[in-house]
């Protein structure tokens, strides 16, 4: 009975998970700089809060938060700034000779607590998370699913979120790409925290 709709949820998922956003930058950034386990763990991170998402969804929250703009801008303000503050810190990294990158492909040791956090804060931040599962959980998902189907579906979100950015993890930390991007050395956080800054101000323009 509910196939069709998990169908169409899927297929929406698929093409949002996979555009390139700040969740595609700090796990790149993570694989490159500290390698898959890192990648692993902000994944792990990134598809955790998708649970927050639909949590919130499910309460009613995100229809609260749409429709009060001063609520909506908050958060998108501190999405903003977060994503601001990781992108001066990753310049500011490119600056310093001392913390150049080098061609090591070795798994560097990371606390799996602090990427984690690093993952869940992108993603549970992001208001363009927000919107994408308010026009799910609004227009996808019929007001008629019960609870629990849509807890399956937010389930099964979450699973495929953490998939998608583990297999990346994987392909991205791998030796040959790793020593591969870190030749560009400085150049490559330089270009990272640009992007992070440019998605700071992508993301602090959105209209609720």
């Amino acid at each position: 009975m509910y196939w069709a709709e998990f169908l169409t949820i899927a297929i929406a998922h698929l093409f949002a998970v996979a555009s390139p956003g700040p969740d595609f930058a700090v796990v790149l950034r993570q694989c490159v700089t500290s390698g898959s386990r890192a990648g692993l763990w902000t994944s792990f991170g990134v598809g955790s809060a998708i649970l927050l998402h639909v949590g919130y969804c499910i309460l009613g929250v995100a229809l609260l938060l749409s429709q009060s703009p001063a609520l909506f801008n908050g958060m998108k303000y501190i999405a903003a700034a977060y994503l601001l503050y990781l992108g001066i810190q990753s310049i500011r990294k490119s600056l310093k000779p001392a913390t150049v990158i080098e061609t090591n492909v070795e798994e560097i040791n990371v606390e799996p607590r602090k990427a984690f956090a690093l993952g869940f804060l992108t993603n549970g931040l992001n208001p363009k998370a927000t919107l994408f599962f308010l026009a799910l959980f609004t227009v996808v998902i019929s007001p008629d699913s019960p609870i629990s189907i849509q807890i399956i579906y937010g389930i099964y979100l979450a699973i495929a979120t953490f998939a998608w950015f583990a297999l990346l993890s994987k392909i991205l930390g791998s030796e040959n790409i790793r020593a591969w991007l870190q030749r560009a050395g400085a150049w490559f956080e330089r270009g990272m925290g640009i992007i992070l800054i440019f998605l700071a101000v992508q993301i602090a323009v959105t209209n609720a």
